[in-house]
């Protein structure tokens, strides 16, 4: 599973993410920590699409890994997080605005998300555990009227 907590600089992005992350045993990557460890300062949409993609790529891998990502970072355009393809969408909406002016105007109200912080409190990460099992309860009830696909070992698949 990949969780995005995206939202405006010094939304709580993470605030949240970090504790939550070892709440749920997941594994917690930061979008400013990824930047320093690429020496990367590029704020153009191009430098943000980069920057997006290598955070795609790291929680995918966490994902294929058996793990649940838990990913924070600004990631400000619908764009962006259609192809960051999040399996839950966190929307920090905590502040009108944020440090940086320029990431104010290229920041978009999203189209989707799956929770909406807009005031900060002390347990919002039990909060958002208690919200995440009442999703993860529904997708799995949703699932279980789908046949099984297990492999090629399966009686019902034929390859010809």
């Amino acid at each position: 599973m990949k969780i995005l907590i995206f939202g405006l600089p010094g939304s709580g992005k993470t605030t949240l993410a970090e504790p939550f992350a070892k709440q749920i045993d997941g594994i917690w990557i930061n979008g400013d920590q990824v930047r320093e460890k690429y020496n990367d300062k590029d704020f153009s949409f191009k430098g943000r699409l980069k920057q997006m993609l290598r955070m795609k790529y790291l929680a995918d891998g966490v994902v294929m890994a058996g793990k649940i990502a838990v990913v924070d970072f600004v990631c400000p355009t619908n764009y962006l997080r259609d192809i960051f393809e999040a399996d839950y969408y966190v929307w920090m909406d905590t502040i009108q605005e944020g440090r940086f002016e320029d990431t104010n105007k290229m920041f978009q109200k999203p189209e989707k998300y799956d929770y909406h912080i807009a005031k900060w409190f002390n347990d919002t990460h039990l909060q958002l555990s208690k919200m995440l099992e009442h999703w993860e309860a529904r997708r799995n009830k949703l699932y279980q009227n789908y046949p099984r696909m297990d492999g090629v070992n399966d009686d019902r698949i034929q390859i010809k």
